[in-house]
């Protein structure tokens, strides 16, 4: 191989190494001729205003967003596909992010590995298509909140409000009814100490809240069906599967 080439490789996969570091992102297709796909990750706690623990594995959602923002404007990005394994998190970073995924008019496909617990569940849902692998797991429980409240009254209707916003925001992206997801939410019999349900992959499916059980290779390629229908759709041509 040439040694010019040779370098440029490198400095390729080290930049791209640098990248899925910095920000849970890579890009895909690149080299295969396939569809130009932004691969992106919400891994870890979902971080807020504040910083987490040095320890802890976060997505920061002010690096999360940017991208978002460059695959919808960026002509050569077709689709994105979203890997989420989260416990939760910062409530209104995690809504930000997610009113974002849903507000693309490029394909989105997000696929559920270990986790998409809390806030999680808007995350996961905010894609067209989901998917969970049969181990994952959806945890929903009523908002929570740290620290003393001073006006308790004043409190809770401000964490019911917010806590609305996350069971209708869940309720119009997926096929689960905001009552059913209250519900739910609500359950005393599932978690020790605690309010909520734990769904696993088959049930978070039979609920709504996730469209199919699959892994990698069913979102890659439902995420490049759905690519393949909107090139058919705005151009009026039939593109061959790849």
């Amino acid at each position: 191989m040439d040694k010019n080439k040779e370098e440029q490789i490198q400095k390729t996969q080290a930049g791209e190494n640098e990248e899925i570091k910095d920000t849970g992102t890579l890009r895909l297709g690149k080299e295969s001729g396939r569809h130009n796909i932004q691969l992106m990750t919400i891994i870890g706690e979902i971080e807020g205003h504040e910083a987490v623990s040095g320890n802890t594995k976060a997505t920061k959602y002010e690096h999360l967003i940017p991208r978002l923002a460059e695959a919808e404007d960026n002509d050569d990005i077709e689709g994105i596909l979203i890997l989420l394994n989260t416990l939760g998190g910062d409530v209104e970073a995690g809504l930000a992010i997610a009113e974002m995924i849903a507000s693309l008019s490029k394909p989105t496909v997000s696929l559920v590995l270990g986790g998409s617990h809390s806030i999680g569940g808007p995350l996961a849902v905010s894609a067209d298509y989901s998917f969970i692998v049969p181990s994952g797991t959806m945890i929903v429980h009523p908002v929570r909140s740290t620290g003393m409240f001073i006006g308790v009254i004043q409190s809770y209707r401000n964490m019911e409000k917010t806590q609305d916003r996350i069971t209708r925001f869940i309720a119009s992206h997926s096929n689960i009814t905001q009552e059913r997801l209250e519900k739910l939410m609500l359950d005393s019999s599932q978690l020790v100490k605690d309010v909520g349900t734990l769904l696993e992959g088959e049930e978070a499916v039979k609920e709504g809240l996730i469209d199919e059980v699959g892994g990698i290779s069913q979102a890659l390629s439902k995420l490049h069906s759905m690519i393949e229908d909107r090139k058919k759709e705005e151009t009026g041509f039939d593109f061959p599967s790849l």
